[in-house]
């Protein structure tokens, strides 16, 4: 893995309001996972690379399951369930999985 690819963050002034937003999604992640993680520690790896990725493949399993009863539509999937542990609960779910993956891969790294 290049280390160098996270070297250089451009900077943040040139970010469409777009951008901003996915900023204050990734920053709240952080957030998630320190916290997630003063409780449940490093449990998610746990069970080495195979545990990692079955738990990738049961968040997208869940996540597949609701979106294919809205024809696919992710869009419409969130806005049809609007409860906090819905599909938008799988979707960050899933992502902060995904960065849990990627951040244990860059660590290694250093």
């Amino acid at each position: 893995m290049d280390n160098k690819y996270y070297a250089s963050i451009p900077d943040k002034a040139i970010y469409t309001s777009f951008m901003e937003t996915c900023q204050q999604v990734a920053d709240m992640d952080v957030y998630k996972l320190h916290q997630a993680e003063q409780s449940y520690g490093d449990s998610w790896k746990k069970r080495g690379g195979i545990g990692a990725f079955m738990m990738l493949a049961r968040k997208w399993d869940r996540l597949e399951k609701q979106v294919s009863e809205q024809g696919w539509d992710i869009f419409a999937a969130c806005t049809k369930d609007q409860r906090d542990e819905g599909v938008i609960d799988d979707i960050r779910d899933l992502r902060r999985y995904l960065t849990l993956v990627e951040a244990e891969l860059v660590s290694k790294q250093k």
